[in-house]
């Protein structure tokens, strides 16, 4: 089974519907007040923040598309991050997310761009604007609904958000910092198995995500002793 298929399921299987409409109208009705605090986590953990860097430089839509970097490389660095030590494994995990945030499109990124800038100066819908131009211009670059979930959250729109989580995980099943996130959702909704299983899951990518040890370590004994 896919990384993305196991936590997709374990959402599925906690808010007992099996498609994501349903997922996303429950969450809005009956979950509000576990996400706000879920969620509030989410925005606030450094590793998540990662999940929406800064561009280095506005782009004009109007010049060459950028390079992408080839397969090998991000998986070698994604190697690394596994097998680095702590010290080392945050700037290669910045690293990583630079590439993750390029989108091969110079007009993607003068949108991604635009939506930061709204989001940062709190024009929330212009955010959204530009962010579901982009979505819907590059469907397949998940930076684009990892920022505009950041927004939706900051607008208190809940399933929206975690409906463009899922997205991310969609186009990326090693996305580190969402699936971190969606960890933390878990966690704070008091699904104890669950959430251990996927800061398992976030450990098998990232082993030095900030936070990590000090999450399983809480639940490992409340888990495997209900196990025993």
């Amino acid at each position: 089974m896919s990384l993305i298929s196991l936590i997709l399921q374990l959402v599925v299987r906690i808010l007992g519907f099996a498609d994501t409409q349903g997922i996303l109208v429950y969450v809005m009705v009956n979950f509000t007040s576990h996400l706000k605090r879920a969620v509030a986590a989410f925005a606030v953990t450094s590793c998540v923040c990662g999940a929406f860097p800064v561009l280095a430089q506005e782009e004009n839509p109007d010049t060459a598309q950028i390079e992408l970097p080839g397969p090998q490389d991000l998986a070698g660095m994604m190697q690394q991050l596994r097998d680095a030590e702590e010290g080392a494994a945050s700037s290669i995990a910045d690293r990583i997310r630079r590439e993750w945030n390029k989108s091969g499109s110079a007009t993607a990124d003068f949108l991604l761009k635009r939506g930061e800038t709204a989001l940062e100066n709190g024009e929330y819908a212009q955010a959204i604007d530009h962010l579901t131009a982009l979505t819907d211009h590059a469907p397949d670059f998940a930076a684009g609904w990892a920022l505009r979930a950041r927004t939706f959250f900051e607008m208190d729109e809940y399933g929206r958000a975690i409906g463009d989580l899922e997205h991310v995980l969609a186009l990326n099943p090693q996305h580190f910092d969402a699936l971190m996130g969606l960890a933390l959702m878990l966690d704070q909704m008091q699904h104890a198995e669950d959430a251990y299983e996927a800061y398992l899951q976030v450990k098998a990518i990232h082993p030095h995500q900030a936070g990590l040890s000090e999450a399983i370590e809480r639940l490992e004994q409340q888990v495997l002793g209900r196990e025993l």
